[in-house]
C-alpha cells in the first residue's frame, strides 16, 4: 500500500524547476504515459489534438488568478511587511484571511498602510485577529464601493507566483499566469495545467468535435502546503470552495454513457469531480467546499484521463497523479524526466496521462 509520503520523495534538481512560462502556451514539451501498456512518448502539447476524438470531454477549472500579493509598511516603525491575501471572509466589512511575512511583527490592533506608485496611502488595513490557522485576519478600511476597492487591490496587488519561481512578477505573467478561459475571481494560484492551452489549439479541439465542461475551483494555498506526516491518511488537506453548473454535468455524463474520453484538465479538476460523484457513479451538480486529498490506492469514478504539470516531490499534487497514473509507472516516468530535462511545476512542461 502506497501510503507512506517517503514513498514519493526523488531528487529533483533545482534548474528543472521553470522559473518562466514557454515562449508560447502551446509549445511546452509533453509527456504521454499509457496505464494500459506501460509506453511513455514525448511529445509537443499541441499534438495534444491526436489523442482525442468526437465526442470526448475535457473539464478545465475556469477559476481566475486575482493578484494576491501586497506589500504595506506597519504604522510607526514604518516595517515593510508583505501581505498574502488568501481569502474573502465578509464582503461587507472587508475581512480577508491572509498570511503576513514577518508574522512575528504584527499584533491585533496594528495598522497596515498600502501606498501606490506615488507614494499615497491607497489602502489602509487593521490586524484583527492573529491566531488563525490560515495565519491572520485583516479588515480593510474602505470607504468607497466594492467595486472601486477591488479596483485598488488589482492596481497594488502582484501577481501571486509561488515562492519556488525565484523573481519578482513581471508585466508579462499577468497574461501568462493565468488560463485564457479563467473568468471566476478567487484563486490565489492558477490551474496550471490550463496554462498550455492556446485559443487556436481550443478551437482545433473543438473543430475535431471535443466537448468542453467547466467548473469552478478556487485554488488556496492548501494545495500547495507541505505533507508533514509520513502516514498520508493521517494528512488534512484545507478547504477549497469549489462549484459544478448543471449544464456541465450534463456534457460530462453524456460523455460518459457514450464510452468517451473524459479528461480531468489538472488536479484541482480531479478534487472537484471526485468530491461530486453520484451514487450511481456519475457526476452531479454541487456547491460548496472540499477537502479531499486523494492518494493510492483510489478508485477514481468519472474521468479516464488526465493533463497535468510535473509536480514537486512530496507534493499532494505529485501523490495524486501517481494515485491515478499508478505508482510505479508514475516514478518511471518522473525519472524519465528528469533524464530528459522536462521542466517542473507551474511553468513547467505537461504530462498527459491515458
Amino acid at each position: 500500500m502506497r501510503t507512506k509520503l517517503s514513498n514519493f520523495n526523488f531528487n529533483l534538481p533545482k534548474e528543472l524547476i521553470a522559473q518562466y512560462p514557454a515562449e508560447e502556451r502551446d509549445q511546452s514539451r509533453m509527456m504521454v504515459i499509457n496505464r494500459q501498456t506501460g509506453k511513455i512518448e514525448h511529445k509537443i502539447f499541441k499534438e495534444i489534438l491526436t489523442y482525442f476524438d468526437d465526442g470526448d470531454v475535457m473539464i478545465f477549472n475556469n477559476t481566475k488568478v486575482f493578484p494576491a500579493r501586497l506589500y504595506g509598511q506597519k504604522e510607526k516603525t514604518g516595517a515593510k511587511i508583505e501581505v498574502f491575501l488568501l481569502r474573502e471572509l465578509n464582503r461587507e466589512s472587508g475581512l480577508w484571511d491572509v498570511l503576513v511575512d514577518p508574522a512575528r511583527k504584527i499584533r491585533v490592533g496594528n495598522k497596515l498602510y498600502f501606498e501606490d506608485e506615488n507614494g499615497n496611502d491607497a489602502l489602509v488595513a487593521e490586524v484583527v485577529d492573529n491566531t488563525t490557522s490560515r495565519g491572520r485576519t485583516i479588515r480593510f478600511l474602505f470607504d468607497g464601493s466594492y467595486e472601486d476597492f477591488h479596483k485598488e487591490l488589482t492596481r497594488l496587488g502582484q501577481t501571486p507566483l509561488p515562492k519556488y519561481i525565484e523573481r519578482e512578477p513581471e508585466e508579462l505573467d499577468r497574461e501568462r499566469y493565468q488560463t485564457i478561459f479563467a473568468k471566476e475571481v478567487g484563486a490565489v494560484a492558477a490551474p496550471t495545467a490550463g496554462l498550455h492551452f492556446s485559443r487556436e489549439l481550443l478551437k482545433r479541439l473543438e473543430l475535431r468535435g471535443v466537448n468542453f465542461a467547466e467548473l469552478t475551483l478556487h485554488i488556496g494555498l492548501g494545495t500547495f502546503r507541505s505533507i508533514d506526516v509520513e502516514d498520508l491518511s493521517k494528512h488534512k488537506m484545507e478547504a477549497e470552495y469549489f462549484r459544478i453548473l448543471a449544464r456541465d454535468v450534463d456534457v460530462v455524463n453524456k460523455g460518459m454513457e457514450d464510452g468517451k474520453k473524459i479528461c480531468a484538465v489538472g488536479t484541482t479538476v480531479m478534487r472537484a469531480i471526485e468530491t461530486a460523484v453520484s451514487a450511481d457513479k456519475m457526476l452531479k451538480p454541487v456547491e460548496g467546499w472540499t477537502n479531499r486529498f486523494i492518494y493510492p490506492p483510489y478508485d477514481f469514478s468519472i474521468a479516464n484521463s488526465m493533463i497535468t504539470n510535473f509536480h514537486l516531490p512530496k507534493s499532494s499534487l505529485m501523490i495524486m497523479v501517481a494515485a491515478f497514473g499508478g505508482y510505479e509507472l508514475v516514478i518511471e516516468a518522473y525519472q524519465e524526466a528528469i533524464k530528459e530535462k522536462y521542466r517542473f511545476s507551474s511553468y513547467g512542461d505537461a504530462m498527459l496521462i491515458l
